[in-house]
C-alpha cells in the first residue's frame, strides 16, 4: 500500500479537533481559542516527539511504521474502522481484528483516563498491560512497556521468580494454580497455532513447577475478588478488583480499591504522593 500525505495529515488533524481535552483525562483549561486539543497533547498521549506528530501534520517527515499508527490511534481514541482508515492512509495494511488485537476500544479509555486517581490497568486475555494509571503503575511497576513473552503476567510468574515479590506469599500456590489454569483454557480456545499456546509450550519446556502444574489439567479457576499486594514501598495492600470486559476486543480493565477507612486505603493516598514523585 501507499503512504497518501495528504489524506492522512488532514485526517489526523480532523480527529484531533474533534477531541476535547476531557475524552482523554485533561483538564480543559484556559486559553483555548481553538475546539480540540492541541499538537503537544496529542503528541504526548500518543508517546512520540511534537515535532514528528507535527511533520505527520504538514505533510512532512518519513512514512510512519505500523507501530507508530498503532500509537496514533490509541492516542487519538480511534475507533476500529477509523484504525483501519489511518493505517491504510499510512501505507500499512491494517491489524487483523482477533483476539489479538491490542487495539483498546474508546470507551474503555475514556472510563480509564476518568481513574487517574485509582490504581487501574487494561489488559489482554493473555494478562499483557496494555495501559495503566498513574497510580496503577505506581502499585505494579511500568509492565506496559515490557516487550516479547514477558508480557504476560502468567509467563513472568513462572519464568521470573522475582515478579512474585509483588504478591503476598501466602498467595503464591494458588497464582501459580491459576495462571496454568487459565493458560490452559486460552490454549483450547484459541488453537495450538496461538501466542497462548506458545507460551504454554515455552514454560513447559523450561519450568518445572508449570510442567507439573499443566499436567493436572486444571481449569475453570476464578481470581480472588482481594488482591494481596506486597509494596517495596508502602508495604502490604488488600485490595478489591473489579473487572470490566470488553466482550469485542476481549480486553479487561481492572480496577483496584481499597475499603474507606482501611489501613490500605492509607497506603494508597501515601503511593499516590510516593509515586507521584517517583514518576
Amino acid at each position: 500500500m501507499q503512504l497518501d500525505r495528504a489524506a492522512l495529515a488532514a485526517f489526523l488533524r480532523s480527529r484531533r479537533s474533534a477531541l476535547q481535552p476531557e475524552d482523554v483525562g485533561l483538564p480543559h483549561g484556559r486559553r483555548r481559542r481553538t475546539s480540540g486539543l492541541r499538537r503537544e497533547e496529542v503528541a504526548a498521549l500518543c508517546n512520540m516527539s511534537v515535532d514528528y506528530y507535527a511533520r505527520l501534520e504538514r505533510e512532512r517527515g518519513p512514512q510512519p511504521s505500523d507501530q507508530m499508527l498503532a500509537s496514533i490511534a490509541l492516542g487519538l481514541h480511534l475507533e476500529p474502522a477509523e484504525r483501519d482508515h489511518l493505517f491504510r492512509l499510512g501505507g500499512h495494511h491494517p491489524p487483523t481484528r482477533d483476539a489479538t488485537d491490542e487495539h483498546i476500544s474508546p470507551g474503555m479509555l475514556r472510563i480509564l483516563d476518568r481513574l487517574e486517581d485509582t490504581p487501574a490497568e487494561i489488559v489482554t486475555e493473555l494478562g499483557e498491560t496494555l495501559r495503566q494509571t498513574r497510580l496503577g503503575l505506581a502499585l505494579t511497576g511500568d509492565t506496559a512497556s515490557l516487550r516479547g513473552p514477558a508480557r504476560s503476567l502468567g509467563y513472568r510468574w513462572f519464568a521470573d521468580p522475582g515478579s512474585r515479590r509483588l504478591y503476598a506469599a501466602e498467595d503464591h500456590e494458588f497464582l501459580s494454580r491459576l495462571f496454568a489454569s487459565g493458560l490452559r483454557e486460552l490454549t483450547a480456545r484459541r488453537g495450538p497455532a496461538s501466542r497462548a499456546a506458545r507460551l504454554a509450550e515455552a514454560l513447559r519446556a523450561g519450568n518445572d513447577e508449570f510442567r507439573s502444574l499443566w499436567e493436572r489439567h486444571e481449569v475453570g479457576l476464578q481470581p480472588r475478588e482481594t488482591k494481596r499486594f506486597v509494596h517495596p514501598e508502602v508495604g502490604g495492600l488488600e485490595l478489591a478488583c473489579q473487572t470490566l470486559a470488553d466482550p469485542v476486543q476481549g480486553h479487561l480493565l481492572l480496577v483496584y480499591t481499597a475499603a474507606s477507612g482501611s489501613d490500605s486505603a492509607d497506603k494508597l493516598r501515601l503511593l499516590e504522593v510516593v509515586g507521584s514523585q517517583r514518576i
